[in-house]
């Protein structure tokens, strides 16, 4: 089971991928738009990863408010999710990415990354957050179903 992320922005697209025991998420690239509005090639390259990579569902991070209201962009997302959701034919579950860019810009200033430099990677970094997050959910409830279970016997 192989799980594709997605950090969706105006200019960029960061892609990161899980392994395929689902534990740990990996960047894969940042796919760059010419412009907004033209999303053909990148669903295209979007499903394209998706079939290399065999993946069962896409993950896209969710731009939230920090007063949990949906802005400009969150409506952009939900259009996105539609008409990748539509093309793919694979589930795409909505994650909250609040602060994710915030950290990954840390993690590679932390890192001694180039301030100029950081736009390279921070799409991708922040992309492998927001799988990272859904992974680590995934795991913690197997394991309190787990313990349900051994509860019961």
């Amino acid at each position: 089971m192989r799980i594709l992320g997605l950090d969706y922005g105006a200019k960029t697209v960061g892609v990161a991928v899980s392994d395929p025991l689902g534990l740990t998420a990996q960047g894969l690239e940042i796919i760059r738009r010419k412009q907004e509005s033209h999303l053909r090639q990148t669903i295209a390259r979007i499903v394209q990863l998706a079939t290399e990579y065999q993946v069962d569902k896409i993950v896209l991070g969710f731009p939230k408010n920090m007063n949990n209201t949906l802005g400009e962009r969150a409506e952009k997302t939900l259009e996105f999710q539609d008409r990748l959701q539509k093309r793919a034919g694979l589930p795409v579950i909505l994650w909250d990415e609040r602060l994710t860019t915030i950290e990954a810009n840390r993690t590679l200033m932390e890192c001694g990354v180039r301030r100029e430099n950081r736009g390279k990677y921070v799409d991708e970094l922040a992309a492998v957050f927001i799988l990272q997050g859904y992974l680590d959910l995934l795991r913690n409830e197997k394991e309190k179903s787990r313990e349900a279970e051994d509860a019961d016997d």
